[in-house]
């Protein structure tokens, strides 16, 4: 009986939800000014901000011209005191890490961003730690696939060692085949691996696994590092990336092939493989304690009763800042990771703000610290400006479309909530078909609604199309992969006089016409009964 009460208000709600987009079709076509877009883009990815690292001066200097945009558009503030901001307290650490490992006496000293990376997972100004090397596979324990890498072993004060990813990359038949789960992004295996009680956690990086190449690992990973200011346990002493061909070579030491032990670890009766190598780190860190802010603003709804509840669209507005030196450049600019996002943001607020006002509120949250795990979007679902239960649904923007008209459109989360019909619906009433392509790179998991929908919020994340009209088959895919090669967290991801708009004008009215239709409905989205996030619904 449950069970079809369920499926009945799922199917109730979808309807409801995909009648209101129709509605919506039936309206004036959705306002977009593509030339404020590309201003706020060009100003946000701009040298004079510093890459937009969060409690830098080119970080408050973006969160400041947010906050202004916002109230031009006559949104109110909806943050502390009557302002634009939401404080978020950070703990920075930058890191210099010395790593050693040996064996026998034979002492293999490690070149720090050439052959590892690595920081501290607690705020702490000397972390200096020795452990074992145990290689535990890709570090997953998840009993629903019926999967354990640990079996059991006591690895306290262990060093891991790990492959990235999960099973499913090399054996289609386990897991989701080669569409990432959560258990194999690094975040998830450096939680289970501070559960298991180990010092330190290290990573074997492949292009293939980790989806991009050491160049983002050696940037992202060597500049300040951010934590909440708040307490975590358990947590690890510190955290790391080695590179494949080091990986290898150390373990070749201890008579252990990187190639036979990664293919036992492809398989579920895999145990812990203590190497003998001694692993030595000292992560010295220099901290401070700082406020940075999420940018939120309010579109007030129109009815007394849903006025209080909300939909959210969200985009980040940090960057990495000032890093490693790549091709003579350091300032890692980040124009499409998301100055990008942000001006898609502004576009769908604006659009919204000349529209008629909907019956549920509209909330814009500019998020800090996605690039460091997240921590913007986490601070608010810890301390949420309108109660989780109250919250309709979370659209994020992240790396929208700077590159043309598209014949399609894309969203992560499609197919885990009532969301997907509205979304599909809206892109129809801008002629576009909806592509559902395996996400291989796991970024459902990467950006600010992830935060949300572990709290049981339904989200998604719109992405941009991969059919451009007047380029060939294949060539948004191939653009794709160029960016995540050789721009992705990089100083090249840099502002160009050849982006075009019109493919994030598209974007952006897709996303106002699902915000409105979500905003205007008499019930709330669900997860469906498959999703993962359904037992966490509000």
């Amino acid at each position: 009986m449950a069970r079809k009460w369920f499926n009945a208000v799922v199917m109730l709600t979808v309807i409801t939800l995909s009648r209101l987009v129709s509605q919506t079709t039936a309206a004036a076509t959705v306002p977009v000014d593509t030339a404020a877009m590309d201003a706020h883009l060009r100003f946000l990815a701009n040298d004079l901000l510093e890459g937009r690292a969060p409690a830098t001066r080119g970080g408050r200097l973006a969160a400041e011209y947010i906050a202004a945009q916002f109230q031009a558009l006559g949104l109110e503030p909806a943050g502390a005191n009557g302002s634009y901001f939401q404080p978020v307290a950070l703990v920075g650490m930058t890191p210099q890490p010395t790593l050693t490992f040996v064996r026998a006496d034979v002492v293999d000293s490690l070149s720090y961003r050439d052959d590892f990376v690595a920081w501290a997972e607690r705020p702490e100004a000397n972390i200096d730690t020795s452990g074992e090397i145990v290689f535990v596979g890709y570090g997953i324990r998840a009993p629903e696939w019926q999967w354990d890498d640990y079996k059991g072993m006591d690895l306290r004060g262990k060093v891991l060692l790990m492959l990235v990813n999960d099973p499913g990359l090399v054996d289609s038949t386990v897991f989701l085949g080669k569409i990432l789960t959560y258990y194999g992004r690094w975040t998830y295996k450096l939680e289970e691996a501070a559960r298991q009680g180990a010092a330190g956690a290290i990573l074997i990086h492949t292009t293939e696994s980790a989806t991009y190449p050491w160049e983002v690992v050696r940037g992202s990973w060597s500049v300040e590092q951010f934590k909440l200011d708040q307490p975590q346990s358990p947590s690890l002493g510190y955290a790391g990336w080695i590179t494949e061909a080091r990986a290898r070579a150390v373990l070749k030491r201890a008579g252990i092939d990187l190639d036979d032990v990664s293919r036992a670890a492809g398989g579920r009766d895999f145990r812990p493989i203590a190497t003998g190598i001694i692993a030595n780190a000292q992560i010295k860190s220099a901290l401070r304690r700082v406020n940075s802010e999420n940018v939120v603003a309010r579109l007030p709804g129109r009815d007394s009763r849903l006025a209080a509840q909300a939909v959210l669209i969200t985009a980040h507005w940090d960057h990495k800042g000032i890093g490693p030196v790549i091709r003579g450049d350091s300032i890692y600019n980040g124009a499409e990771d998301n100055a990008s996002g942000i001006a898609a943001m502004l576009g769908a607020a604006q659009s919204l703000a000349q529209l008629p006002r909907t019956s549920r509120s509209i909330l814009f949250v500019a998020t800090t610290a996605e690039e460091s795990g997240l921590l913007g979007s986490e601070a608010y679902v810890q301390h949420p400006l309108i109660p989780l239960a109250q919250t309709a649904a979370v659209l994020n923007l992240d790396v929208t479309n700077v590159r043309g008209t598209t014949r399609d459109i894309g969203a992560l989360g499609t197919d885990r909530s009532t969301l997907g019909p509205v979304f599909e619906s809206a892109a129809r009433a801008e002629g576009l078909t909806v592509q559902s392509q395996p996400d291989v790179r796991g970024s459902f998991f990467r950006s600010d609604h992830f935060p949300f929908a572990r709290t049981g919020v339904p989200a998604l994340s719109i992405k941009p199309g991969v059919d451009f009209v007047g380029r060939p088959k294949g060539w948004g895919e191939d653009q794709e992969n160029i960016y995540n090669q050789q721009r992705y967290h990089q100083p090249s991801d840099e502002y160009q006089p050849t982006f075009r708009y019109a493919g994030m004008a598209q974007q952006v009215r897709v996303t106002v016409r699902t915000a409105r239709a979500i905003a205007n409905s008499p019930t709330m989205p669900r997860w469906l009964r498959s999703s993962e996030f359904q037992r966490a619904q509000p």
